[in-house]
């Protein structure tokens, strides 16, 4: 695939005149996806940032940023294949450029012509990459079209299906779903900000943003220098999260691997992303030693109750930590040794209706298949937590390998 010159001409179609169409240009060499490389921000602070090219995507195994922004997309029911596919091109040469610091073409900003509607938005201008990763993903119904207009119904992997419902779902129809999903992940909201808001631009005519969500205060770690963050409720989260340096439990748990099926799928992974409100006005009122016996850990050191540190693998025997406490039905042991990646972000929407604080946990995890997370799900049925949380949004995403140099994210769904 010839990689075409960039231009700084404005053209509608891509809606802002740099849509390549047959080819992703000047994309960051780099040697993985979750690879950081020294940078500077304007004031000589430095930043990280992280390649876009690599065997995997990035945002998956990179350590976890401090702000998000995820995106939910539909195909516009008049889209083709041509359109699919060369959206897919101008996400990835555009993400490709932000990952770097860059606007999204060489026109940028202010670049082009004073009679034309810039090609960047402009609001990222001198924050620099600050740890900015971008990662695309496809959803079922992208495969169900009627009439397979997409012509990809038979290359659809066969566990990318709508996930069952589950106990305690409340699913809002304007939180669940999409053909196609973006998370952005940034230490710097408005660097994230930027990221959808361009990308939803780039879409106009050919995909619409279906829903949103912005999060902060990461609440999983997957890197070993990370502290464990802090949920909501208080408690430590993410303590016995998969590490990026774990490539054992990666290729188990998290890598589509080379024999799986379909072969196209191969170093990608699947997401599963829950919008979970928790009632934090009656978390607040009960017992902290009621609040420990819930998680199973305590609520200051984020150690289990059977006792040790945080990191202390907990143990279930002698009744110390409760059998329905969430940190038992969710752990290996009692999932067949399935394991996730999390990484999941606090948020707070306002309040709501009855003046209680819209806030909660967009829960994000990474898994080899979806039936990892289903399982676990599945056991948390009779978690005491279910009493202080409600699942009110839900998608699944096929999450393709990253691109190599001179392709584009899903390529080789297409080949």
């Amino acid at each position: 695939m010839s990689a075409p010159e960039e231009s700084a001409g404005v053209s509608r179609r891509g809606l802002l005149g740099w849509a390549i169409g047959t080819g992703v240009a000047g994309l960051a060499v780099g040697a993985g996806a979750a690879t950081a490389v020294a940078a500077t921000q304007a004031g000589g602070a430095p930043v990280d940032e992280f390649a876009f090219e690599g065997p995997h995507q990035a945002g998956i195994t990179t350590r976890v940023q401090d702000h998000l922004h995820f995106a939910s997309f539909d195909m516009m029911p008049h889209a083709s294949r041509d359109d699919l596919v060369s959206l897919l091109q101008d996400w990835s040469y555009a993400a490709s450029r932000m990952a770097k610091g860059l606007d999204v073409s060489a026109s940028g900003a202010v670049g082009g012509s004073p009679e034309a509607p810039p090609d960047d938005t402009g609001e990222a201008q001198g924050l620099g990459a600050t740890g900015l990763t971008i990662t695309f993903g496809l959803g079922p119904a992208l495969f169900e079209t009627e009439g397979d207009r997409f012509g990809i119904a038979a290359r659809r992997p066969a566990v990318l299906v709508g996930l069952p419902a589950f106990v305690g779902d409340a699913l809002d129809a304007a939180y669940t779903g999409g053909d196609l999903c973006i998370q952005a992940c940034a230490d710097d909201p408005q660097v994230a900000v930027h990221a959808i808001r361009n990308l939803s631009r780039i879409a106009f005519g050919r995909a619409r943003l279906r829903w949103s969500q912005l999060g902060f205060g990461r609440t999983s770690r997957t890197s070993a220098e990370q502290q464990t963050p802090r949920n909501l409720f208080g408690f430590k989260d993410g303590t016995a999260n998969i590490l990026a340096d774990d490539a054992k439990a990666l290729a188990a748990h998290v890598w589509v691997g080379e024999r799986d099926e379909p072969a196209w799928m191969a170093g990608g992974s699947y997401l599963v992303a829950r919008k979970i409100a928790m009632l934090v006005e009656t978390w607040d009122r009960l017992r902290l030693s009621e609040q420990d016996r819930t998680i199973g850990r305590a609520k200051g050191s984020g150690a289990p109750l059977s006792g040790g540190e945080e990191f202390t693998e907990p143990s279930f025997h002698g009744g110390r930590i409760d059998t329905n406490a969430h940190v038992r039905l969710a752990h290996p042991t009692v999932n067949d040794g399935v394991q996730i990646l999390r990484r999941g972000y606090n948020y707070v929407d306002g309040n709501s209706d009855l003046g209680t604080l819209d806030a909660g946990l967009f829960f994000l995890s990474y898994q080899r298949t979806p039936e990892q997370f289903i399982g676990i799900q599945k056991r948390l049925s009779t978690d005491l937590m279910s009493e202080y949380i409600r699942h009110i949004g839900s998608g699944v995403w096929a999450i393709p390998p990253g691109a190599q140099k001179g392709s584009y994210v899903g390529a080789g769904l297409f080949a």
